[in-house]
């Protein structure tokens, strides 16, 4: 019950992935992303343990390709199973298991894979690669949001969509964003207004973390309760 889609920006070597489910906190099972070596996606019947075997594959010089044939291969499972894997040079690949449900679907563009499952339409990968293309100046993660909004708008998944996934990764050890919203009726939607709030911060929070001296610190946009500085 859940479409996806891995995204690469060739311009900053940025990586990312953004997905959306039926079902609660999505962005704790599906993606799997590592600066510089690519992204796992792994979904339908999920076993979140296939991420980290997939990039350590891709870190070991697998191509998308060979990644996701290493891990059917070596799953007992694998007709449960739907993944997906985007390597640091743009190359896609992805597996659809026998007992997946449909509507089940598949679809690759530049720099980028969709993937599907209980689907309201077969349409909806092939809308989200195309609303990844649609701009690829844009920042990544506008790009993969607009991929999401894409997928929604060509139907979705059968029943609501409950929570939704973003995350940025660019030449650092961590995440640039890592966003989620876990329960939500409009999930979707309250994700991208995150993005809006969150997307001029990263400048400063990653300031923060290699050269604190110079960065402005305080607690901008925090919620009260919170307070300090991040």
């Amino acid at each position: 019950m859940t479409f996806s889609l891995l995204g690469r920006c060739a311009r900053t070597g940025m990586i990312g992935a953004a997905g959306a489910t039926s079902d609660l906190a999505v962005g704790a099972r599906i993606q799997h992303v590592v600066p510089g070596i690519g992204a796992v996606l792994t979904q339908h019947r999920t076993d979140p343990r296939l991420g980290p075997r997939g990039l350590a594959l891709l870190r070991s010089g697998c191509t998308a390709e060979a990644t996701v044939a290493a891990l059917v291969a070596s799953t007992p499972h694998a007709e449960w199973r739907q993944l997906a894997a985007l390597d640091a040079a743009g190359g896609t690949a992805h597996h659809h298991g026998a007992r997946v449900k449909p509507e089940r679907e598949a679809a690759h563009g530049r720099d980028c894979v969709a993937l599907g499952n209980i689907l309201a339409s077969e349409a909806v990968p092939a809308a989200m690669v195309r609303g990844f293309e649609a701009d690829p100046g844009a920042p990544l993660g506008d790009r993969l949001l607009a991929a999401l909004a894409a997928g929604e708008a060509a139907g979705g998944e059968h029943g609501p969509v409950l929570s939704a996934v973003l995350e940025v990764w660019g030449e650092e050890d961590f995440a640039l964003a890592d966003l989620r919203v876990d329960r939500a009726t409009d999930p979707v939607a309250e994700l991208a207004g995150l993005w809006r709030d969150w997307a001029p911060k990263i400048d400063e929070f990653v300031l923060r973390v290699l050269d604190p001296d110079r960065a402005r610190g305080g607690a901008a946009g925090s919620l009260p309760a919170q307070g300090g500085a991040a």
